[in-house]
């Protein structure tokens, strides 16, 4: 360490208790630093209180749309069935404030001092901590960690875009809209419209791109534009709104090609941005890049040599499990003596879209831009779940091998419980297994995960 720790009142200053941050603070501590973090929302992140967690529970509540009505084929009969959104929200609440309570707990546990309230740098060393009774204070700290993650983008140039929501206030809507127009192609936006298409309301779904998904492969963001569209979902691409208006109750939506909508609710989904606007990063000598990511090294290090940030706030991998592990990294690595680099190469990542994504790896584009040949297996097939009833679902199951070395290179899966099958293929992948390997292994028989060990060319 650069300065003794006497000097300040922290060796560890976290700023932003989300996954990350926390990880990182309960482990500094739990290597003999003094940690402080600071949150000015809830503590657990953009991940546990308004983002993956509570996103996943929508997502479950509009399943069972489907399920009901596909009990009949299986010899089941039920009345008729209703929905309440206002008991959905309440019961999603109450397991949010659950997680939220043991993961101060957890931090509490661990030794770290917790702070509600806003952190600004004051100087490379000094955070000034606003409080939320309004009263202010100043701690010094040997080591910074910029842990605040991401704020969703509401574009400046349309008028009447403060009418829209954002995924945060979606999660705390007072009733389900019977009409919603959802902007953007990305996976919160495919997210969310199966979501509300799944709970009954018309859900349109509009971006300004070719396809959805952009940065996908192309086999998946095919496959999925035509499964969401199946089930009702009105999806239309290279379209984009140019001006919101209140009319009778509603919005009045003016396209760019023209046209005209009309909706009970418009909600922007079309990226989000580091969240590190106004803390005095700038001014302590942290390096910002584009959208006001801060610029790291391998090791989570910024400009200045005591302060360094993981997770979404750098902009380098935007997934919640890659910033627990920069965060585990960062501490092993300034705490524990043990130099940890993030390895962002392979990481397997799922959409819980309908039906939900799964995938690892290159894409078949992003392969063949690398590699002078590249071997692709691909499947579509009617799961056997559909079998006894009329749903039109495919599942699609897709991989990418070099031919010379037999190393595959990306998994992709369309289909029911992609995101379980993907987190295993992802340790074979990143164990560096060929195809061979698959071929090598046997089927579990009858599941749709066997399609992966016997794919032909």
């Amino acid at each position: 360490m650069s300065e003794k720790s006497e000097n300040h009142d922290y060796d560890l200053f976290v700023i932003g208790a989300g996954s990350g941050g926390v990880r990182a603070a309960r482990m500094a501590s739990e290597y003999g630093a003094r940690v402080g973090i600071a949150e000015e929302y809830r503590i657990g992140g953009t991940c546990v209180i308004r983002g993956c967690v509570p996103k996943k529970l929508l997502v479950y509540a509009s399943h069972f749309s489907e399920e009901f009505e596909d009990a009949a084929a299986f010899g089941w009969s039920a009345p008729k069935t209703s929905f309440s959104w206002a008991a959905l929200i309440a019961n999603k609440d109450k397991e949010i404030a659950r997680l939220s309570d043991i993961y101060v707990k957890n931090l509490k546990r661990a030794g770290v001092e917790i702070h509600q309230a806003r952190a600004v740098l004051d100087d490379p060393r000094r955070i000034r901590l606003k409080e939320k009774g309004g009263g202010e204070k100043t701690v010094r700290a040997q080591h910074i960690l910029i842990a605040t993650g991401a704020t969703p983008f509401l574009p400046k140039d349309v008028p009447g875009v403060e009418y829209a929501i954002t995924s945060n206030e979606a999660f705390h809507l007072e009733e389900l809209p019977k009409r919603i127009v959802i902007v953007g192609g990305g996976y919160i936006a495919v997210e969310f419209a199966g979501i509300f298409n799944g709970l009954g309301a018309e859900t349109i779904l509009l971006y300004r791109g070719e396809e959805i998904l952009r940065g996908f492969d192309d086999s998946l963001r095919e496959a999925l534009h035509q499964e969401m569209a199946k089930k009702g979902v009105d999806i239309r691409v290279q379209s984009d709104i140019a001006r919101i208006d209140k009319a009778n109750g509603a919005y009045r939506l003016a396209l760019k090609d023209n046209s005209v909508l009309e909706t009970d609710l418009v909600m922007y989904a079309t990226g989000r941005v580091p969240n590190t606007r106004e803390m005095g990063l700038e001014e302590a000598g942290v390096k910002l890049g584009k959208g006001g990511a801060v610029v790291v090294d391998e090791y989570s290090r910024s400009a200045m040599s005591h302060i360094f940030a993981v997770g979404d706030a750098t902009n380098r991998v935007n997934l919640t499990p890659v910033a627990i592990r920069e965060g585990a990294a960062f501490a092993e690595t300034v705490f524990n003596g043990r130099k940890r680099a993030v390895d962002h190469s392979l990481v397997p990542s799922a959409v819980f879209s309908q039906p939900q994504i799964g995938t690892v790896g290159l894409t078949e584009e992003k392969a063949r831009a690398l590699h002078d040949e590249v071997d692709v297996y691909e499947t579509r097939f009617r799961a056997l779940k559909h079998a006894l009833g009329t749903r039109d679902e495919q599942i699609l199951m897709k991989m990418i091998a070099d031919p010379k070395s037999g190393k595959v290179l990306g998994v992709h899966i369309l289909g029911s419980e992609a995101g379980e099958m993907i987190q295993l293929a992802g340790v074979a992948l990143q164990m560096g297994a060929t195809k061979s390997d698959f071929d090598a292994t046997i089927a579990v028989h009858p599941t749709s995960a066997e399609e992966l060990v016997t794919l032909k060319r």
